[in-house]
């Protein structure tokens, strides 16, 4: 049972352009001498110290088919206007699924730089977001950010779209495109996934005082799955304290004798009520100073979003009562127009046109509004309100499959800094490369953004916000 996908136009046209495109494949094998191939290059992050790259290694296996090959990882780097990259980074440990993350660079100077394994420097895949002049990938260039001025106050991680139960990853409507499944024997791709976001919220260098998840939390919403990720969720901390939630469509009542024994709502259960928050009910937390505030924005039997009345006036009152204090909501529909023509199922699958016209004049009353984040279309794009409004609206790609990650906001007294990480434990970086073949491979092009959609600084007093 699904009510996420686009319509059935838009699925074969989807279908249309990718059609002769193949799938990667999933086992490992040991390359042939000379027929290493070092690909699908991306500078993933890029902060005011660090950049993050990954690739992959490619060979032809005993049959000839090509499949990733185990070998070295490599990272040669210098300032653009120096005398030449040097290696600052080297792991003999063999691997196919490269992760590589480097420190200690200066903010705002030029890099150049070459991803390598056994010498072979790492080559862009054949996605035009990577292979376009001006990105690093091809440039083999990046320029570091400049942080916000100001103490850092307070780093959270923004996340959505885990699809706790999920069996098959890139399915849109009856069965198309061709999903993939985990390999055999490993454990469940949302598990490892939910798995190596937690394990990364753990790691002192990421340093994650709260985690925000934007829905979609589960497959459908059954009373496992919701057990499940709640479970796992308090593995890392206590709701409404370390993590908050908001409902994604997936999380939806759902009717049937598998939800019989949730809580009735209307003709159908509401398991994922019953251990996060009731339907179309908006949540407000306060934490030193900065207030978050999670919408409810699904329907029933939908794939987009509304708000009800109910919501839209508790949230006029929230902010109108307190307009300048430093506010961050969340909720999983998309809102703004350009996210309507811009994502591949259209208008209908973002918020409602009169609800986001209505949430948007609610900010410009209040303006300690600065981020509003979203999940849904799993992909990493900034888009533009509709108003004249100093409000960045986000979406952030999904943590469930390629490219696999969480946006990083760290909260400085004179602004905020955004960057996209990829997850790094071994089984998340097999999957998610396992995932980039999904939607005949094109699942690069939509979901993984831009540089400028992955990292980006935005100036903004946030002095309310407490340190912790």
């Amino acid at each position: 049972m699904s009510c996420c996908g686009p319509n059935r136009r838009q699925v074969l046209g989807l279908l249309a352009a990718a059609a002769a495109l193949p799938m990667a494949g999933p086992a490992t094998a040991r390359a042939q001498a000379g027929s290493l191939v070092v690909t699908d290059l991306e500078v993933v992050t890029i902060t005011e110290q660090s950049a993050a790259f990954t690739w992959t290694t490619l060979g032809p296996d005993a049959n000839g088919n090509t499949v990733p090959v185990e070998t070295d990882s490599e990272v040669w780097l210098g300032p653009a206007d120096g005398s030449g990259p040097r290696q600052i980074f080297g792991d003999p440990q063999p691997t196919a699924y490269h992760y590589a993350e480097v420190t200690g660079l200066e903010p705002g100077r030029a890099y150049r730089f070459e991803a390598r394994s056994r010498g072979i420097p790492a080559a862009p895949a054949l996605n035009v977001a990577t292979r376009v002049p001006n990105t690093p990938e091809s440039q083999g260039v990046f320029t570091t950010l400049v942080p916000p001025p100001g103490r850092l106050l307070r780093t959270i991680a923004l996340s959505n779209d885990i699809h706790y139960g999920e069996e098959i990853s890139g399915l849109i409507a009856a069965g198309l495109p061709p999903g993939v499944r985990q390999e055999p024997g490993l454990p469940p791709y949302p598990e490892v996934m939910l798995t190596a976001l937690l394990d990364d919220m753990h790691r002192p260098d990421r340093a994650v005082d709260h985690l925000l998840l934007a829905g979609d939390l589960t497959a459908e919403a059954t009373p496992d799955q919701v057990r499940g990720v709640h479970a796992q969720l308090a593995t890392w901390g206590a709701p409404g304290r370390d993590w908050f939630a908001a409902r994604g469509n997936h999380d939806r009542p759902h009717p049937g004798p598998d939800y019989a024994s949730c809580t009735p709502y209307l003709d159908r259960h509401d398991c994922w009520g019953d251990s996060f928050s009731a339907r179309q009910q908006l949540v407000s937390h306060e934490i030193g100073g900065l207030r978050l505030i999670a919408l409810d924005t699904t329907q029933l039997d939908a794939p987009g979003g509304t708000l009800d009345r109910a919501q839209l006036d508790q949230l006029r009152e929230l902010l109108t009562g307190d307009p300048d204090r430093p506010t961050l909501v969340f909720g999983h529909h998309p809102v703004t127009t350009e996210s309507g023509w811009s994502n591949i199922a259209g208008p209908s699958f973002i918020l409602d046109a009169a609800n986001a016209a209505e949430l948007q004049s609610i900010y410009r009353s209040a303006p300690g509004v600065f981020l509003h984040h979203s999940g849904h279309t799993h992909r990493n794009r900034r888009t533009h309100a509709d108003l004249p409004i100093p409000v960045e609206f986000l979406e952030v790609a999904a943590a469930k499959e390629y490219p696999g990650g969480y946006m990083l906001l760290r909260l400085y007294e004179g602004g905020y800094m955004l960057n996209f990480h990829k997850t790094r434990t071994e089984a998340a970086r097999r999957w998610s490369t396992r995932s980039r073949g999904e939607y005949f491979g094109l699942l690069p092009e939509y979901t993984l953004g831009t540089t400028a959609d992955r990292n980006f600084v935005v100036p903004r007093d946030l002095t309310g916000v407490m340190s912790i």
